[in-house]
């Protein structure tokens, strides 16, 4: 298998519900390392599993509408508890929307999965991978 990732950050503000989540209860922020990955199988006549450019692009516009944000101000999220895991798979399906449109430079179809990882810190992560047919 062949891979490619990319990487940002976003800084976000949210609390829990529930008592497992001790003082995370409280409202808290957060600066989380976002990577996502790219798997195929082959690698395209270019020589890429994906666009790097076009990825970097795709992720920069998912992670815009939550960056600096209170997570439990944002309606789409509302009655969710925003845990890493939650928003591994929240931008998962962003970047199966754009692969399956064609956004990454590469057919979709071509790509075998994709994988999001969310590092809360140098100790602690978590991510979501599925494949994309």
């Amino acid at each position: 298998m062949f891979a490619v990732e990319v990487r940002d950050h976003i800084m976000i503000a949210h609390s829990f519900r529930g008592a497992v989540f001790g003082p995370a209860q409280a409202l808290h922020g957060a600066t989380f390392v976002v990577d996502v990955a790219f798997i195929s199988e082959k690698l395209d006549p270019n020589g890429i599993v994906v666009d790097i450019g076009c990825a970097l692009d795709v992720l920069k516009a998912v992670l815009k509408p939550i960056n600096y944000k209170n997570l439990d101000d944002v309606p789409e999220f509302k009655g969710e508890n925003t845990t890493t895991e939650f928003l591994t798979k929240h931008i998962f399906d962003r970047f199966a929307e754009a692969a399956r449109a064609g956004n990454l430079g590469r057919d979709g179809r071509e790509l075998k999965a994709i994988r999001v990882t969310i590092s809360e810190s140098h100790v602690a992560r978590a991510w979501y991978e599925a494949p994309l047919w």
